[in-house]
C-alpha cells in the first residue's frame, strides 16, 4: 500500500490517493480533479474507486466528476441524501480496491452522517479519518445547525474512540482536515503525519476521560468560520460540475473603468505593498501572494454570487480562478495586467499610507481610531487600549458601526487590514494601513488591554 498525499494548503485541507500499485482509490478529493490525475499518472495506477468522508462543509467536492471520468466506484455514505447516483455504503461494509480492504466505520461528529475508511493491504493499517480524528484535535461540529452541536460534539468523542479501537495502533492516521482549515476545532496541530497511537496519547479528544469536560471545552473554543461554508454543503448534496479554470479573455479598459465606477467588485490580486502605493480607486485588495489567505478571506468578505474582475498577473489571475473554483466561485472575470494606469487609463487611481506600529505611535492624533480587524475571540485575548473592533468578514455589514475620522486599520499579520483598508476607502473612508504583526506591538511600545489569565 502507498499512500500519496495531495495537499491543498490555501485551504487546509488533504486528499488522498491510496493505491497498492496497479489500482487506487480517491479520499476527498478536491474540484481541481487534475492534480489527483497527475498523481494517480505519475504512480502508474488506474483510479477504480473514490470515496467521501462526509459532505464536505468547506470546498466543493471534485469526487463525482472524477468518478464519472475514470468509470470509478463513487462510495458514499448511504445516508447522505444526494441528487446524483453512486454507490451507497454503510457502517462496517467493506470493498476491494486490488489487493487492497478498505472498511467504512460510522463516525459522525464533524456531521451526523460522516464515515471514516480503515485500509488494509495485509501488513501495513491507514486510517482515512476526514473531519473525525485529526492531528491534535477532531473537526468542528457546530456547522451542521446550533441545536445540533452539543450532540455532535458528544457523538466525537465517541466517534474517536470507536475509531482508534478498530485500527491498530501502528495505522498511519490521514485526516482531510486539521491543516489550517476552519473546518478543524482545538489545538489541531498541522503536523505533517502521525498515527493512531500517537494520538492515543496527544489528541485531547482521547486523553481527556471526562466527556462533558471535553464537549465543553471544545465548544468554548469554536470561532467564527467563513460565510461561503452555507452554500457548500448544498452544492456537494447536488452534485457539482468540473471546474473552469480557463482564464478569459481580459476585460478592455472602457469596460473595466466602467466596472469600477458602477460599483462592481473589482479584485486586485497584487501584493498589499503594491495595491497601497497605487490602484484603481474602488478595486479591493486580496492579495494572491502563496494563496494561503485569498480564498478563505475573498469568500467571506465578499457578497456571494456577485460578478467578480480579477486584476493582476497572469500567473496570479491563473491560480485565483483555480483556488475559487475549489469554493463554488466560477468563471470570474479577468483584467490581466500589473500596472493600474495601463489597465484602466480613464480610470481614477487612489493610495492610502502603509505604516508599522512605530507610524502608528509616531502619526495618531486626538480622534483617530485604531480599528482592529481580527475575530472577536482573538481581541478579547488581547488588543490595543481604546481600539474598536469589527471583524473584516462583518465589515461590509456593519460599515455603520465604524467611527468616523482617520481609521488606522490593524489585524494579525497585516493581510486582512489590508483587505479592510481597501473595503472602507471604497466607502470613501481616511484609512491608514498598519501592515505589522500584532504579536510585535507590545514590544514597538504600544499598550495593550489584555484578558485576565485563566
Amino acid at each position: 500500500m502507498d499512500v500519496v498525499v495531495i495537499d491543498t494548503p490555501q485551504l487546509g485541507d488533504r486528499s488522498y490517493l491510496v493505491h497498492d500499485g496497479t489500482v487506487g482509490l480517491v479520499i476527498d478529493p478536491q474540484r481541481d480533479t487534475d492534480r489527483v490525475e497527475a498523481a494517480a499518472r505519475e504512480a502508474g495506477v488506474t483510479i477504480t474507486h473514490v470515496a467521501e468522508t462526509h459532505v464536505h462543509n468547506d470546498y466543493v467536492t471534485g469526487g463525482l466528476e472524477l468518478a464519472k471520468t475514470h468509470g470509478a466506484t463513487y462510495l458514499v455514505n448511504a445516508a447522505d441524501p444526494v441528487q446524483f447516483e453512486r454507490e451507497p455504503i454503510t457502517d462496517g461494509q467493506a470493498v476491494r480496491v486490488g489487493s487492497l480492504t478498505v472498511r467504512a466505520v460510522a463516525t459522525p461528529g464533524h456531521t451526523h452522517t460522516h464515515l471514516s475508511f480503515i485500509v488494509d493491504d495485509g501488513d501495513k493499517q491507514a486510517v482515512f479519518s476526514g473531519g473525525s480524528l485529526l492531528y491534535g484535535s477532531v473537526g468542528r461540529t457546530d456547522l451542521v445547525a446550533a441545536s445540533d452541536t452539543v450532540g455532535l460534539t458528544r457523538d466525537q468523542y465517541a466517534s474517536v474512540r470507536r475509531l482508534v479501537a478498530e485500527a491498530r495502533n501502528d495505522a498511519a492516521l490521514f485526516p482531510t482536515h486539521g491543516f489550517g482549515s476552519f473546518c478543524s476545532s482545538g489545538p489541531a496541530t498541522g503536523a505533517g503525519s502521525s498515527t493512531v497511537g500517537e494520538q492515543l496519547t496527544a489528541n485531547h479528544a482521547l486523553t481527556d476521560p471526562d466527556e462533558d469536560h471535553f464537549v465543553q471545552e471544545l465548544i468554548a473554543n469554536l470561532s467564527a468560520y467563513p460565510a461561503y461554508y452555507a452554500h457548500m454543503g448544498a452544492m456537494n448534496t447536488k452534485g457539482p460540475g468540473p471546474a473552469d479554470l480557463t482564464v478569459p479573455e481580459s476585460v478592455d479598459p472602457a469596460e473595466l473603468t466602467r466596472r469600477l465606477e458602477e460599483g462592481e467588485w473589482v479584485v486586485d490580486l497584487r501584493r498589499r505593498v503594491a495595491f497601497a502605493s497605487n490602484h484603481l480607486k474602488g478595486s479591493v485588495s486580496f492579495e494572491y501572494g502563496s494563496g494561503s489567505n485569498f480564498t478563505t478571506y475573498l469568500g467571506w468578505v465578499l457578497p456571494w454570487d456577485d460578478k467578480l474582475t480579477l486584476v493582476g498577473s497572469q500567473e496570479d489571475v491563473e491560480k485565483a480562478i483555480r483556488d475559487l473554483s475549489r469554493i463554488g466561485i466560477d468563471s470570474p472575470d479577468a483584467a490581466v495586467g500589473t500596472e493600474p494606469h495601463a489597465l484602466a487609463p480613464d480610470a481614477a487611481v487612489a493610495s492610502y499610507p502603509r505604516v508599522g506600529w512605530d507610524g502608528l505611535l509616531a502619526g495618531r492624533a486626538d480622534g483617530d481610531t485604531v480599528l482592529d480587524v481580527r475575530r472577536a475571540d482573538e481581541f478579547a485575548a488581547s488588543h490595543v487600549a481604546g481600539a474598536v473592533n469589527v471583524p473584516v468578514h462583518q465589515l461590509l455589514t456593519r460599515m455603520g458601526e465604524v467611527p468616523a475620522g482617520k481609521l488606522w486599520v490593524h489585524c494579525g499579520t497585516g493581510y486582512r487590514a489590508s483587505v479592510a483598508a481597501s473595503l472602507l476607502q471604497r466607502a470613501g473612508r481616511d484609512v491608514v494601513h498598519l501592515d505589522a504583526k500584532f504579536e510585535n506591538a507590545e514590544a514597538a511600545g504600544v499598550a495593550l488591554d489584555k484578558a485576565p489569565a485563566a
